[in-house]
């Protein structure tokens, strides 16, 4: 059953991590666009940092990272007697009472508190692309619709809602769609996060003797990961005929390529 249940984790991320990709997108999209400078710089160099180091050490990083800042601010909020140091060589000691989640807690909201902590590296890191995307999406949006709104006497804030938005999806679309399949493809690296996906519960059920089970049956594990193959597949495979029926239906009366056809 916990093989079973762990699809609907892939599904979680994917629910969880899109509104905050696009929400970092935009951000980031419209920080290089802003006139003001430290915001322009800010986006900029959140979209080429991003982009430029390796997905798995933000992946590794952002959780480790976000955990102990939230248990050290909590520490210095609930135990102010305390004299030792927080760090500790390697180790990073904080009092029980600043642990995040408490020691007590339930096992699931241990596992939701690092779901969430996964899910929002991956969407720092995809959110980075997003804005990549929707800057060039939003530069790609012909200037004489946006002057031709402000002949008309428009404001900056109706021509961006009502012109600029509205027109940059059928430019984006086609980059947040193959955003979206490496995103599917990236579901897999929750396994090295902790999370207890798909990948984890197909190598421990498929192996005959794992570091928590051992099973009278042989080795499986090409059954169960053949069963993930066939899963992506199909997931990728309806992901594409969503994407296309909507590139049909936003880019409908368009002066483009997709709107023509």
């Amino acid at each position: 059953m916990n093989f079973y249940t762990s699809f609907l984790v892939v599904f979680a991320l994917l629910a969880v991590c899109v509104p905050f990709i696009l929400l970092f997108g935009f951000t980031g999209a419209l920080a290089r666009r802003s006139r003001v400078a430290p915001f322009r710089w800010f986006g900029l160099a959140y979209t080429s940092m991003v982009r430029g180091i390796p997905d798995i050490i933000f992946f590794l990083f952002v959780p480790i990272a976000l955990d102990q800042g939230i248990e050290y601010l909590r520490h210095h909020a609930k135990c102010p007697e305390w004299t030792e140091p927080i760090r500790q060589g390697n180790d990073f000691v904080v009092c029980a009472a600043a642990k995040m989640p408490l020691g007590p807690s339930p096992q699931w909201v241990h596992e939701t508190y690092g779901f969430f902590l996964a899910a929002l590296a991956f969407a720092i890191v995809f959110g980075a692309f997003a804005a990549n995307t929707l800057h060039g999406a939003l530069a790609a949006v012909p200037k004489s619709q946006l002057e031709t709104a402000s002949a008309f006497g428009m404001s900056r804030k109706q021509i961006f809602w009502r012109i600029h938005l509205p027109q940059m999806w059928v430019y984006a679309l086609p980059g947040l769609s193959n955003l979206w399949m490496i995103l599917i493809k990236a579901t897999p690296l929750l396994f090295f996060l902790g999370v207890e996906d798909i990948v984890y519960w197909a190598r421990e059920l498929g192996g005959s003797k794992t570091e928590r089970f051992a099973y009278p049956h042989g080795d499986w594990r090409l059954g169960y990961f053949l069963v993930l193959l066939v899963f992506y597949l199909l997931l990728s495979w309806a992901s594409e005929h969503v994407f296309s029926r909507l590139n049909l239906k936003i880019s409908k009366g368009q002066a483009t390529i997709g709107g023509q056809a």
